[in-house]
């Protein structure tokens, strides 16, 4: 039977300036003009307006987001539409995104959401464009940042799709019709998702999860101990014994929603000292 296991290619690599004390690491905010409560809390983590960041270093040396920070992302044509009602939203977001750049480096990696992020977009935000997945190496240590759904391989629905959607043939096409033939498109394929979320339960952890074997294959090929992703939204740590007899561990990320009954908006604070941290921007 062939291995079903996704390849991780030959991941980038990242090296931190030696400057470098901690980096911070998000995902899975999924903005949208809906929920004003999240934007306006991630704003503040932005401008380093928060409460809670550890060991007094409100604002870390660099931000790396990896993935799913919007809802949806259509084209970089909507930073400028006037046909998309939540245009002005989009805006504020890049704006944000400029203005936090401007006080140290800002890395973007796509999701599953906002694979469609392109050059003009990017240039708005000032931030810089991660390959999936990179490897970090800060201080001694070598993490490997993903989005994560990649790795979720029992969802072999999601994964033809997947694979559909990053061709540069599907995305050329898909670009090339009307803004609003493809907000609409946009707006058929959430309510699939939702429809499938419905189907299966809205507790995450009936979800297709990262796979376990692939996790770890990615980690021996990239000669890292530690991965961070997100996508799952299920945050957490997970530490093991491989098989070559070393540790690994597999840190996942929060998704941010500050508007449901349970509250959810935490940042992963990882050290030049290899610490890994876990702090809420705000107070809830």
């Amino acid at each position: 039977m062939p291995d079903a296991r996704p390849a991780a290619h030959w991941p980038e690599a990242l090296r931190a300036p030696s400057e470098w004390r901690c980096v911070d690491i998000i995902s899975d905010l999924h903005l949208q003009p809906s929920e004003p409560a999240t934007f306006d809390a991630w704003r503040a983590f932005l401008r380093g307006q928060v409460s809670g960041a550890p060991n007094d270093l409100p604002l870390a040396d660099a931000l790396f987001i990896l993935g799913d920070l919007f809802e949806v992302w259509v084209g970089d044509d909507v930073l400028s539409s006037n046909e998309d009602p939540a245009a002005a939203f989009w805006r504020d977001c890049a704006d944000a995104l400029a203005e936090r750049a401007r006080l140290g480096p800002v890395y973007f990696m796509a999701g599953n959401r906002d694979f469609l992020l392109g050059p003009v977009a990017s240039e708005r935000m000032g931030w810089q464009i991660l390959h999936d997945p990179t490897v970090l190496s800060m201080g001694e240590q070598r993490t490997m940042l993903t989005h994560g759904d990649a790795l979720c391989i029992d969802d072999t629905d999601y994964q033809a799709f997947r694979r559909t959607v990053r061709q540069a043939d599907w995305q050329s096409h898909f670009l090339s019709q009307s803004l609003s033939e493809r907000l609409s498109v946009a707006r058929d394929l959430r309510k699939r998702s939702q429809a499938r979320k419905d189907s299966l339960g809205h507790d995450p952890s009936l979800w297709a999860d990262v796979d376990h074997g692939a996790a770890e294959q990615w980690l021996l090929d990239a000669d890292a101990r530690v991965l961070i992703h997100g996508h799952t939204h299920r945050p957490g740590q997970h530490a093991w014994t491989g098989t070559d007899g070393h540790p690994f561990e597999r840190h996942v990320l929060s998704d941010w929603e500050l508007s449901g009954q349970t509250p959810r908006c935490e940042t992963l604070r990882l050290h030049v000292s290899g610490e890994l941290t876990r702090w809420r921007p705000q107070a809830l």
